[in-house]
């Protein structure tokens, strides 16, 4: 007969409580989605109400909060308000969604961003970014083909024919007629990308390079005799022409900008780096204080109580995000100063475990907080986890990131002498001639990853 006997064992598990589940899900939630969650317990739970702006909120003195300062100094209420009236709102009833910043949404960032999109080679980028600084805000290319090429790396050995080559794809861009050096080829340029069988097309461009003096002029009459045309080709001819836009970079500025909601903003003031959350992106939700009091010593309503917890609940789950996602990003600026300061060749190494170990949080924690998170910064809204990367080893000790040597071989293609184009053996030479131990098959693993052609591609693509 079996015999029976009692034993003790000690031993630990982790229990999620509902408040810890609903923290974690709304941490891990992007922006658009959070607010559809929210919307939809405000409408569900009357005991949840959306904080009302206060008048005083539109000269909000709001505190920003400093990369590099001691972050436990930093009270909760101090970083997010405390119901005082000094939250950070535009004035209107409702959350702002979205708050562009006109002032950098310009005509060179929106053609940059082209540029970086488009199926330029590195070398046809190079040329573009030269050609892009020099259009004004009117659209307009004030730098000759000549000027241009002076300013290019003389090593590389760029021709004029490529600078022309590349600046007709720049006059393909959006807006319409930008790169034009006069306003006759500016709206051409709109013409041409008209239909072949647009009535009035073929005579509106000839009229465009030779005769808008005439049509300035208002003077029908000359042109119809100089141009041999009715009356109606000519009417339809002008009714093209009217049609474009004698200044296609206007159009990008008068536009608000339609880019991913940031969480959090990133900008230099007095010579440091301020991190915000964006606390305008989301509804500020609050306990209907009135309706909790009405609950306090009433035994009935288990339904209300019940909605009661819940909404306290939601509450302090925002409040965990904000600080949670306030933590990480400021984590993030500090290790990538010298990102922000000059470019990705300064970018860091650094991995989820970095950031974890920093601020004592589970791995697992900070790959939620930095997936479908932005930060808007002045070299654009960057994903959180664009600025994670594995290293490579430097002979001097120091680490190097991935993503600057990636960009330091864009930017060795990009001024090669195209007659004679690095090979992924030459590239590994050069870099570990500046002390990085990187394989010629790590090499062409980053140039493939970048879509960049390989040294005889390059070659040859020169030669047509």
């Amino acid at each position: 007969m079996a015999k029976l006997s009692l034993q003790l064992k000690l031993g630990q598990h982790l229990t999620m409580t509902p408040q810890l589940q609903q923290a974690i899900r709304l941490l891990q939630m992007p922006v658009l989605e959070l607010n559809t969650q929210l919307q939809e317990a405000l409408e569900t739970n009357v005991m949840l109400e959306q904080e009302e702006p206060p008048e005083s909120a539109v000269t909000s003195d709001e505190p920003e909060v400093v990369a590099g300062e001691d972050r436990e100094q930093v009270e909760w209420a101090d970083l997010y308000g405390s119901g005082n009236g000094k939250e950070n709102w535009s004035g209107s009833d409702e959350p702002q969604f979205d708050l562009p910043d006109t002032s950098g949404n310009t005509l060179h960032d929106h053609l940059l961003w082209q540029l970086e999109m488009g199926q330029f080679n590195p070398r046809e980028t190079v040329i573009g970014q030269a050609i892009i600084d020099y259009i004004n805000d009117d659209g307009y290319l004030n730098e000759t083909l000549e000027g241009i090429l002076e300013i290019l790396p003389a090593e590389a050995n760029f021709s004029k024919a490529e600078v022309e080559a590349v600046l007709c794809r720049i006059q393909g861009l959006d807006p319409a007629g930008v790169g034009g050096r006069t306003v006759g080829e500016c709206i051409a340029i709109q013409l041409q990308q008209l239909s072949l069988l647009e009535p009035g097309r073929d005579l509106a461009l000839k009229i465009a390079a030779h005769h808008l003096d005439a049509v300035a002029e208002l003077d029908p009459a000359t042109l119809r005799r100089n141009l041999r045309v009715s009356e109606e080709e000519l009417a339809n001819a002008l009714a093209l022409i009217r049609s474009c836009h004698p200044r296609p970079g206007a159009a990008i500025q008068s536009e608000p900008a339609e880019y991913i909601v940031p969480d959090v903003h990133v900008h230099k003031q007095d010579g440091r780096w301020v991190v915000e959350v964006n606390r305008a992106s989301s509804p500020r939700l609050r306990v209907n204080q009135a309706y909790a009091d009405m609950l306090k010593g009433d035994g009935q309503h288990a339904l209300l109580r019940t909605q009661l917890q819940e909404a306290r609940w939601l509450v302090r789950s925002l409040e965990i995000r904000h600080d949670t996602l306030l933590r990480v990003a400021i984590s993030i600026v500090e290790r990538q100063v010298e990102f922000f300061e000059h470019g990705e060749e300064s970018m860091k190494p650094m991995i989820l475990k970095d950031i974890a170990e920093e601020l004592q949080m589970h791995e697992s924690t900070i790959s939620r907080v930095t997936a479908n998170k932005y930060m808007h910064t002045p070299r654009g809204v960057l994903e959180f986890r664009y600025f994670f990367s594995s290293q490579i080893s430097r002979d001097d000790g120091n680490d190097q990131s991935s993503t600057a040597i990636r960009a330091r071989i864009k930017r060795l293609i990009g001024q090669e002498n195209p007659v004679k184009p690095l090979s992924d053996s030459k590239i590994a030479e050069i870099l570990q001639s500046e002390g990085i131990n990187v394989a010629r098959r790590t090499v062409a693993k980053y140039r493939e990853a970048m879509n960049i052609d390989t040294s005889s591609e390059r070659r040859n693509e020169t030669r047509h």
